[in-house]
């Protein structure tokens, strides 16, 4: 029930936003049993337009991978274990890998973001192996989808004018299952592959022209940051983690509680 209440959320935010959403190859998700889902990640919303794609097409639901960080949040952390989403550690991801092969192989369909975060640059960069692990441990399909236009909703390193929101074009592609024969780094390279093939088609059709503007990648004449700049801008986060991390600790070694996590 909680689910059904979220996907209406979904629905009536992308209504209220007037999101113009295109979808193809949905049918690829299976009706039965688990899965991976490994998405580009451009936008902060993009987990919403696949959940909310799936849930129309069959009524599924999605199982994602979500950042530790989010569960602290009193309300936000209470919805996202009642909807059964799985906390990952950046620092320490044994547990929810383990986690999510356990959602597989009890028939869930778990969401990946292979990229391993947001990236500014808006194309598809180097992959981590987890996804493609995970679809061979539990002997299910791995779903490569690319989303084009969810990162003019949200994302990072852009501050929004309320209206940029509306109207915006949204296009979602879901290819077919991906061969896991081969080893994992190869696999993920070709994973890497598809998801740039998808991503290119998507791009071809798309209806706003993307000359100068800010969510276009800079080699097609847009204004977002090239990948070199974008590795940069990473780093900065790491690095102000990282502080935060260590004024927790002296905070607590000066006060004695217990330290708040990141």
């Amino acid at each position: 029930m909680l689910y059904r209440f979220a996907m209406l959320v979904c629905r009536a935010l992308f209504s209220f936003l007037r999101v113009r959403r295109t979808v193809a190859g949905v049918e690829h998700v299976p009706d039965v049993g688990g899965a991976v889902i490994a998405m580009t990640h451009f936008g902060y919303l993009e987990f919403a337009l696949v959940a909310y794609t799936i849930w129309r097409h069959d009524r599924r639901r999605v199982r994602f991978l979500v950042t530790s960080g989010a569960f602290r949040n009193p309300i936000v952390g209470w919805l996202l274990l009642r909807l059964r989403q799985i906390p990952v550690d950046r620092r320490a991801g044994g547990g929810a890998f383990a986690a999510a092969e356990a959602a597989l192989e009890s028939g869930s369909l778990v969401g990946v973001f292979p990229e391993a975060g947001v990236d500014a640059s808006f194309t598809v960069r180097e992959l981590k192996t987890g996804a493609v692990r995970l679809a061979v441990n539990a002997s299910v399909p791995l779903i490569p989808v690319a989303i084009w236009g969810g990162q003019r909703l949200m994302t990072r390193e852009h501050k929004f004018r309320f209206s940029e929101r509306f109207g915006v074009p949204v296009a979602i592609e879901f290819g077919p299952a991906l061969s896991l024969a081969g080893e994992r780094h190869e696999v993920t390279a070709k994973l890497r592959t598809t998801l740039q093939t998808l991503l290119a088609s998507l791009r071809a059709t798309y209806p706003d022209p993307g000359e100068g503007q800010w969510w276009q990648p800079r080699h097609l004449g847009g204004t977002a940051p090239t990948p070199e700049e974008a590795v940069k801008l990473d780093a900065a986060v790491v690095a102000r983690r990282a502080a935060k991390r260590r004024r927790e600790a002296r905070r607590v070694e000066r006060d004695g509680e217990a330290p708040r996590v990141e």
